[in-house]
């Protein structure tokens, strides 16, 4: 049963097409809507970096004990710590303070219309500075606090709740999981599944196992969309999902298939989920470094005069021009999907999705909508499809029962018994050791210090091929190969299958080569190189995945034509734009107003801003290094020729 259990647990459990051994041993857990419980620890939440995978350890559940908010995943809890919400919290209990709810301090910043649940600038690449936005965000809610309490006269004590507050955090919502209990199980643990992802039916059925069983979709090809953008009739028959976040001028939106990919030889569901659509927008709308919109702030003080100002007013319409127009193109697949998820936060992020307006797609009153159980970051695709991988995902955690004493002191009043802390393990002296080569190892290969790394393990006599520990941190990269390969060092790699002696075929916790997780072709070559010096009969290449050997030159040779064909594309797109530039001229903002004078439906030029981008678009990070160092130097020489003139 164990090495049973081992193999059911080593993969994702898809929700819509889980293995017919889970499904046929669910049974609900009788409390799974009554008495809470305590997440003791976490065995297959995915990954940041990796979504796919499931870890095979236990890890303490991550929780906020300030907030009492607990969260499913470690990123997810570093994203609550960066939060306004979270600093707040802090500031209440510096002045001796009640934290307030995440609903409360919603109300607290509704009047900025703006989320504050963090960034993501891992995905796009921004000019506003979003920790100095959050920051001055929060400073302003505060001041303003602040002076509301000068002109009533409040003192430091904390004000009573409402009686609507004390009886929202008395007895609260439902969890947001439903847990199940299964043999194929260790002791303790349980399958949990998110309470959002069921219908509003579904959810009052009385065998909640039976449901999860009907939910099971087989595997269907849908054909790529036709030329014009149009789907297959497949597409809308399928069951599928509509997710959507809008806020801070950004706003993303996707249409996912619950139905797994048909794949030849294999039932598993696809790991790449089938989107049916998928838009995002970013509009300039907020008050840099000042927090709000635009909006906001002309409500709160008046309409400001300043260009700024205007063009994010004409941002702010622009956005939900296209947000709705979007929203009217995809109808059809709304209106045939099984859910939809929405995060929007403010009043005119609502008004945007939910008007009313002429032509409305989404109705406030849908019984189809949901919030997103979890915390999310800004909108972006990438969020979106973190999110439906959070959605659709079985958990695996251990869990021990809330204990619940009421004592006599007081009437009838409740206590919870605080949770033990767990012990920590105790390591063996080897352990110990080991975890700290994996440190130094794990350091020189991040920096690309070949030498060292390589010095490294001989002084301290360990092979090439040493497993890093604990191996449970380690599932996506569990030697040094994977490490270097996964960062693209094309240099470690070919110095630890060259000179090391790395085995290039061991593969990860996934089934992945080293070779797979390079991510960049000047490593997958160090690959072909050290193919071609060490010869054929050193490793299994083949099962390695790693292409026909390449000599260094060829490799060499190879960088020079693309480098040459690049530089020829660049000469022919600059003279492109020289020769329309002397037809056509700069192009320049119009219908500019002086400050101070009232601005109408103006509708201004493409900024110099957008025209960078526009230029950039296509060309490789050298090519752009290159064309802003010429942009930099005809600055430059423009500066000096005018300093001659004057």
């Amino acid at each position: 049963m164990a090495t049973r259990s081992d193999d059911i647990l080593r993969r994702p459990l898809y929700v819509y097409d889980l293995p017919d051994a889970v499904l046929e041993s669910l049974t609900l857990k009788a409390d799974s809507d009554g008495t809470r419980v305590i997440d003791e620890e976490l065995s297959s939440t995915p990954s940041e970096k990796n979504p796919d995978a499931s870890t095979e350890s236990l890890v303490v559940s991550p929780s906020c004990s300030l907030c009492g908010l607990t969260f499913s995943t470690a990123q997810d809890q570093r994203s609550h710590l960066k939060s306004d919400f979270h600093n707040y919290n802090l500031k209440q209990k510096m002045r001796s303070r009640k934290p307030v709810s995440e609903a409360e301090f919603e109300k607290l910043i509704e009047d900025l219309d703006e989320s504050l649940s963090g960034s993501d600038s891992e995905d796009e690449d921004e000019e506003e500075d979003d920790d100095g936005r959050q920051d001055s965000t929060l400073t302003a809610l505060l001041k303003k606090q602040a002076r509301l309490a000068d002109k009533r006269g409040d003192s430091d004590e904390e004000r009573k709740p409402s009686e609507e507050t004390r009886m929202t955090r008395k007895n609260g919502g439902k969890p947001p999981l439903i847990w199940f209990s299964s043999p194929v199980l260790p002791e303790k643990h349980y399958f949990g599944l998110y309470r959002a992802i069921l219908t509003g039916e579904e959810q009052v059925h009385s065998d909640l196992v039976q449901v999860l069983r009907k939910k099971q979709v087989e595997p269907i090809s849908i054909p790529k969309p036709a030329k014009d953008g149009t789907l297959a009739p497949v597409a809308y028959k399928g069951p599928h999902v509509f997710l959507c976040m809008i806020g801070g001028g950004h706003f993303a939106a996707m249409v996912v298939s619950l139905a797994p990919r048909a794949a030849r030889g294999n039932t598993a569901m696809n790991r790449e989920a089938t989107v049916l659509a998928h838009k995002t927008f970013h509009r300039y709308t907020t008050r840099r470094k000042q927090g709000g919109s635009q909006s906001a702030n002309d409500n709160a003080k008046g309409a400001a005069h300043s260009a700024g100002s205007s063009l994010r007013r004409y941002n702010e319409q622009a956005l939900v021009d296209d947000v709705r127009a979007l929203l009217r193109d995809w109808k059809a697949l709304l209106d045939t999907s099984e859910l939809l998820f929405i995060r929007a936060t403010g009043v005119t992020n609502r008004r945007t999705l939910f008007g009313p307006y002429e032509g409305q797609v989404l109705q406030p009153n849908d019984t189809r909508l949901r919030g997103f159980p979890f915390s999310t970051r800004r909108a972006t695709q990438n969020e979106l499809m973190r999110s439906f991988i959070e959605l659709t995902r079985l958990k695996v955690r251990q869990m021990d029962a809330v204990k619940e004493e009421v004592t006599e002191t007081q009437p009838q009043t409740v206590t919870k018994s605080a949770r033990p802390k767990p012990p920590k393990p105790k390591l063996s002296e080897e352990e110990e050791t080991a975890i700290l080569h994996t440190s130094q190892l794990q350091a020189f290969i991040r920096r690309s210090k070949l030498p060292a790394l390589l010095s490294y393990l001989a002084n301290n006599k360990l092979p090439a091929d040493f497993d890093f520990r604990p191996a449970e941190q380690n599932h996506h990269s569990p030697r040094p190969l994977h490490l270097a390969a996964s960062q693209n060092s094309a240099p470690l790699v070919l110095g630890l299958l060259a000179r090391g002696g790395a085995d290039p075929c061991f593969p990860n916790g996934d089934g992945k080569t080293p070779f797979e997780l390079a991510g960049d072709r000047a490593t997958r070559d160090a690959f072909r190189v050290a193919r071609s010096e060490l010869g054929e009969t050193k490793w299994s290449w083949d099962a390695a995945k790693v292409p026909a050997a390449m000599t260094k030159a060829e490799a060499a040779r190879r960088e020079e034509r693309e480098k040459a064909e690049a530089e020829r594309r660049e000469a022919e797109r600059r003279k492109a734009e020289e020769e329309r530039l002397r037809n056509e001229g700069p192009r320049v903002v119009v219908d500019r107003k002086p400050r101070g004078t009232t601005l109408g439906s103006s509708i201004m030029a493409k900024t110099p801003q957008e025209r960078r981008e526009e230029e950039a678009r296509g060309l490789t990070p050298e090519m752009r290094m290159k064309l802003e160092r010429e942009r930099r130097a005809r600055a430059a020489e423009e500066r000096l020729r005018r300093m001659k003139g004057s």
